[in-house]
């Protein structure tokens, strides 16, 4: 039975998945230090776990109502303790710690969030004319977004908040009531920098609308990635020989500016390797929602599939200069085991669902 379960894996996605993890390794190993075992072990556990999780039918969180709130509800838990009990690490309370390692919530947050969606809307797609529907799942993502907020970790509650809105737009929501939410967001977003943004926030923003206004302050890790990438070339500089990661003008240059690394030290060539392989990974992602003959699955892998892409195009759009900076990691490149047990939870319900279909 195992044996048969395993042949029915999707192996392009699951060789996509090797070939992007393993260039984020070889990123993370050029940096000269020792992080780089401890993603290896990262990634192999979230192998594990994602063939652990493949072999559940999905239908076990579709059919569970109360499984997924019970979730929900110890997830928020788990967000709240942070505020009350988490460290504070680089002057925020992301990360719980134990011993050598740390671990985010809210990573593990974003897989729960859009099962519950998918439970939702799978059930209510017809009824998508009901605001009311829109206002209790707007409801259950402003909880986290907002204690992921507070930690704070803007780029956490922006990525829910997009996610909510592409799965409203599957789902079917009306022109009239999207437009009512952009409205409401760009209020909420003006209150925020009146009365909740932190000042280094407000001048990241500021630093990516003027790069020029502080170079050699809150401008400086863009501008900083802006070299690594443009002085890569073709080819790179190799594996270790980027002056920028190399001599510390990057900062955090394993999470935030792993896209700068492999820019700097692979070159176009290398960035077009990794854009391919995630390339490949979103269509494989895109046929299961395709093929998918009912709603939980087409929208789970809808909103994982969203969750990915946010965090790629923000992530890349930081170290091309095109977006501010707000701590966003590439998926399965940037260093990490929060970031990468996401993704492989997400993926072991992606191939369980993916089990089921014949193309």
């Amino acid at each position: 039975m195992i044996l048969k379960k395993i042949k029915e894996m999707d192996f392009i996605l699951l060789f996509s998945v090797f070939v992007i993890s393993a260039i984020g390794i070889v990123s993370i190993y050029g940096l000269g230090n020792d992080l780089y075992i401890r993603q290896i072990g990262f990634i192999l556990g979230g192998f594990l776990l994602m063939f652990l999780v493949s072999f559940i039918d999905w239908r076990a969180f579709r059919e569970n109502s109360y499984f997924i709130l019970i979730l929900y509800f110890f997830s928020l838990l788990s967000l709240y303790g942070l505020l009350l009990f988490g460290p504070t690490i680089k002057g925020v309370q992301r990360w719980y710690r134990i011993g050598d390692f740390s671990f985010d919530p809210a990573e593990v947050f974003k897989i729960v969030i859009v099962i519950l969606l998918a439970k939702y809307f799978s059930t209510r797609h017809v009824e998508m004319y009901k605001v009311s529907h829109i206002i209790f799942s707007g409801i259950y993502v402003a909880i986290p977004a907002f204690l992921i907020f507070r930690q704070p970790d803007l780029g956490s509650a922006l990525i829910l908040v997009i996610m909510w809105m592409g799965i409203l737009i599957i789902s079917g929501i009306k022109i009239k009531h999207f437009l009512a939410i952009i409205m409401l967001g760009l209020a909420v977003f003006g209150a925020g920098w009146l009365f909740f943004l932190q000042d280094y926030q407000k001048d990241r923003v500021v630093a990516f609308l003027n790069p020029e206004l502080d170079p050699q302050g809150i401008g400086w890790g863009q501008n900083q990635a802006l070299i690594a990438v443009g002085s890569g070339g073709f080819w790179g500089k190799g594996i270790g020989e980027g002056t920028q990661s190399q001599l510390g003008f990057l900062p955090e240059p394993e999470t935030d500016f792993i896209f700068s690394i492999i820019g700097e030290e692979m070159g176009f060539f290398g960035v077009m390797m990794l854009l391919l392989f995630f390339g490949i990974f979103l269509w494989r992602l895109i046929l299961v929602i395709l093929n998918s003959k009912t709603n939980f699955p087409r929208l789970f892998v809808s909103g994982f599939a969203i969750l990915i892409i946010t965090q790629m195009f923000i992530n890349i759009g930081m170290n091309l200069g095109i977006l501010p900076i707000i701590g966003t990691p590439l998926p399965l490149v940037s260093y990490g085991g929060s970031n990468a047990l996401f993704v492989f939870l997400g993926l072991g319900i992606v191939l369980s669902i993916r089990r089921d279909m014949v193309w």
